[in-house]
């Protein structure tokens, strides 16, 4: 299913994303939803590195597998 977006760009990224259609052959909201996609992976990315430096520097801990298994009565 897809949904409709109104956005508003920069005139530079508005140019840009014209162009870079263009040459594609692709529709400019393919090309926003590729890189949308590719940015989002990025940004799961630098919360994964987020998370584990908050591990390492101890401001935050791992649940034990077994004890949550018990937890949820698994």
């Amino acid at each position: 299913m897809q949904i409709r977006h109104n956005i508003t760009l920069d005139e530079d990224i508005s140019q840009e994303l014209e162009a870079i259609a263009g040459e594609l052959g692709e529709k400019k909201s393919s090309v926003i939803e590729k890189a949308l996609t590719v940015y989002f992976d990025f940004l799961d990315l630098k919360l994964v590195q987020k998370r584990m430096n908050d591990l390492k520097e101890g401001r935050d801990t791992v649940a034990d597998a077994k004890e949550v298994w018990k937890e949820l009565g698994i």
